[in-house]
C-alpha cells in the first residue's frame, strides 16, 4: 500500500467530500475532475498486482448500491481504523454508481495506505454506456464530463491484488495465457479494457465445475475448472484465490474443493434479486470471518428498472 501524508489543508477538503458523499450527495463536477486527477497519480504508481497487508476487509461488487456500502462501513468499521480492498463494479446497475465509485475514489485519496481499488469489468467505457452509469452520469451532471474522467480514471485501476502473498485477488479469475503474478505484472494495464487477451480475462472470467478451460457464456474471458485454480495457486504458493464478478445467492461461495471463493456484497442485486450479500474480513494472522448483510432500508424500498439488458452479472 503507498504511505502519503495529505497537508492540514488537503485532509480538510477531503474530509468535507466524504462527509457530503456520506449523505448520499453528489460532489460538483470539478471536485470529480481534481479528485480523480489526485487518485490517478495514487494509482499509476501501483503494479498490476498490488500488495496488501493484513488485516484487511475484502469486498465484492457494490454496482451503485450506495446505502449497502455504507452499511459495509457500519458492520466493518470506517477508514483509516480499517483497511479495505475492494474487488471492482463500483458502478452500473444500481442508482446511485456516481456516489458509489466517488465514495471509494475519496477514500483512496484520503487514506492511500489504507483503501485498495483493483478493476472491474464494469470499470469499462463499452459497459457503462450499457447498463447505467453513463446515463447515470448524464442524468446528474448535464454532460458526459464526470463519465469522460472517471473512466480515464478507471484505466489506471490495478488488475488484481495479492494479499500478504498468500492470498490472490483478481476481479473475475484466470487467463490461459499466463501462469504467474510476474507475467500479470507484465501487461499494458493503462487503456480500455480490451475484447479478449489476458487483461480481459482476469477482469470475466468464472470458475466451473468442469476441469480444464472452458467457452464462457458471458462472450468475454474463459471458464477455469479446479485443476486449473490449484496450479496457479501452486505455482504462485498461494492459499487460495478470492474473486467477486459472479451474483451467488447467499453472498459468499467456495469452490474447487477451497482453491476459489466468491465474495459478492450488493445484497438483492439489482433491486429484485433477493440473495444475501457478505464482507470477508482477515485479522493480521489472516484468520476469517465472512459477515453477511441483507439489503438496507434505503434499497429496499427501489424499484428494479423497468428494462435490463440480457447480461446479468
Amino acid at each position: 500500500m503507498l504511505a502519503k501524508t495529505l497537508s492540514q489543508q488537503e485532509a480538510q477538503v477531503r474530509d468535507v467530500q466524504l462527509g457530503q458523499l456520506s449523505e448520499c450527495k453528489v460532489l460538483t463536477e470539478d471536485e470529480v475532475v481534481e479528485l480523480a486527477s489526485k487518485c490517478k497519480e495514487l494509482l499509476q504508481q501501483e503494479t498490476n498486482v498490488t500488495h496488501v497487508r493484513a488485516p484487511v476487509v475484502v469486498v465484492g461488487d457494490t454496482h451503485g448500491q450506495f446505502h449497502d456500502l455504507m452499511e459495509i462501513f457500519k458492520i466493518a468499521g470506517n477508514a483509516p481504523d480499517t483497511n479495505y480492498l475492494f474487488l471492482g463494479d463500483y458502478v452500473d446497475r444500481g442508482y446511485y454508481s456516481v456516489e458509489t465509485v466517488c465514495m471509494v475514489i475519496a477514500l483512496k485519496v484520503r487514506y492511500p495506505s489504507r483503501i485498495v481499488m483493483i478493476r472491474g469489468n464494469h470499470e469499462s467505457r463499452q459497459i457503462t454506456q450499457v447498463y447505467g452509469f453513463y446515463e447515470e452520469c448524464l442524468r446528474k451532471y448535464g454532460s458526459a464530463k464526470v463519465w469522460q474522467v472517471l473512466t480515464d480514471l478507471f484505466d489506471y485501476l490495478p488488475l488484481a491484488a495479492v494479499i500478504e502473498n498468500q492470498l490472490f485477488c483478481p476481479h473475475a479469475g484466470l487467463s490461459p495465457s499466463m501462469d504467474t503474478l510476474d507475467q500479470i505484472n507484465q501487461i499494458h494495464r493503462f487503456e480500455e479494457v480490451p475484447h479478449e487477451g489476458p487483461m480481459c480475462d482476469l477482469l470475466w472470467s468464472d470458475p466451473d465445475d468442469r476441469m480444464g478451460w472452458g467457452i464462457s457464456p458471458r462472450g468475454a474471458g474463459y471458464t477455469y475448472g479446479q485443476d486449473i485454480s490449484e496450479h496457479f495457486n501452486h505455482v504462485n504458493g498461494l492459499k487460495f484465490i478470492i474473486r467477486a464478478h459472479q451474483l451467488v445467492s447467499e453472498g459468499f461461495l467456495w469452490q474447487h474443493e477451497g482453491a476459489v471463493v466468491t465474495v459478492f456484497s450488493a445484497p438483492n442485486y439489482c433491486y429484485r434479486c433477493g440473495n444475501v450479500a457478505s464482507i470477508l474480513i482477515f485479522d493480521d494472522k489472516l484468520e476469517r470471518d465472512v459477515r453477511y448483510f441483507t439489503e438496507t432500508v434505503e434499497n429496499s424500498g427501489m424499484m428494479a428498472p423497468r428494462t435490463a439488458a440480457r447480461y446479468f452479472w
